[in-house]
């Protein structure tokens, strides 16, 4: 598996501490966040991560920052992607067993480290169930083809 993670500046800390957990587990990524923490604007960091993910050269992506509205509403702009905006340990599994998520997008401003961690991991081992579920995920890329 590849990733591709990304933050603004609002997310810095936590990039780094996935960063540090993607190498642990012996995940591959590339990242596309900012070096330092001077404002930055983050359709611009969200962007390579979902072009990334959606042209096949990555498997999924994990974008980052304050509160991780922006984030997922800049990379659901890219056709392909289906980024899920999750504070929790039920909606990591949820979106990808149900929604085949391929972004996951988190606030540092909204949750911990530790629980953040957890949701990754959790994110990363989940496999999509397909099933009914594959029929919903197949009507998502109708609606970006009209």
């Amino acid at each position: 598996m590849k990733i591709a993670i990304s933050s603004d500046h609002g997310g810095n800390n936590l990039r780094k501490e996935i960063m540090t957990l993607l190498e642990e587990l012996g995940i591959n990524y590339d990242d596309f966040g900012p070096q330092t923490s001077d404002s930055v604007d983050y359709p611009d960091y969200a962007l390579p991560v979902a072009e990334g993910v959606a042209s096949g050269k990555y498997d999924r992506g994990i974008l980052i920052c304050g509160t991780g509205i922006g984030m997922s509403i800049a990379a659901n702009k890219v056709k392909g992607i289906r980024c899920a905006l999750v504070h929790d340990l039920f909606s990591a599994k949820a979106t990808r067993c149900h929604n085949n998520s391929n972004v996951l997008a988190m606030g540092e401003r909204v949750i911990g480290p530790g629980l953040a961690l957890e949701i990754v991991r959790t994110w990363l081992s989940t496999e999509f169930e397909g099933g009914r579920h594959e029929r919903r995920v197949e009507k998502l890329a109708e609606i970006e083809n009209d």
